[in-house]
């Protein structure tokens, strides 16, 4: 919603209206509790998840939505049941509406599947560098 910079997520997530300030803490805590070990930060001037520097999750809300990011190519495959319901583009953007209650089990599955891809790839370049 707000285009200025902040400091941080609790920063971030205390500018936005009411409604909207209530349900990023709640996706907020849920990913906490699903990617306990990732770094909160902004980057983009949205909140951000990282884990051995690079982005899991971006988390933003919006006037009649929050969004999730980057969420494609496998993610997508893999939760295309799930995903079924919410508004999800070509770019990796997964939009859920304030309207509805908060798939939090969802939300912590995504973070756990996207946490593991980050960590697979980070495994990935480590062993490829060994073998130079």
């Amino acid at each position: 919603m707000a285009s200025k910079g902040f400091n941080s997520v609790a920063e971030y997530i205390a500018s936005q209206p009411e409604i909207v300030r209530d349900v990023l803490e709640r996706v907020r805590t849920t990913i906490r509790k699903a990617v306990p070990e990732a770094e909160e930060v902004i980057s983009y001037k949205i909140p951000t998840y990282k884990l051995l520097g690079l982005p899991v999750l971006y988390l933003a809300g919006w006037k009649q939505h929050y969004s999730l990011y980057p969420c494609a190519g496998r993610l997508l495959a893999a939760f295309k049941d799930d995903l079924a319901p919410y508004e999800v583009n070509n770019k990796g953007t997964i939009r859920f509406p304030f309207s509805q209650p908060v798939p939090v089990k969802l939300i912590a599955r995504i973070a756990k599947f996207r946490a593991k891809e980050v960590g697979q790839r980070e495994k990935a370049k480590a062993a490829a560098a060994k073998r130079r």
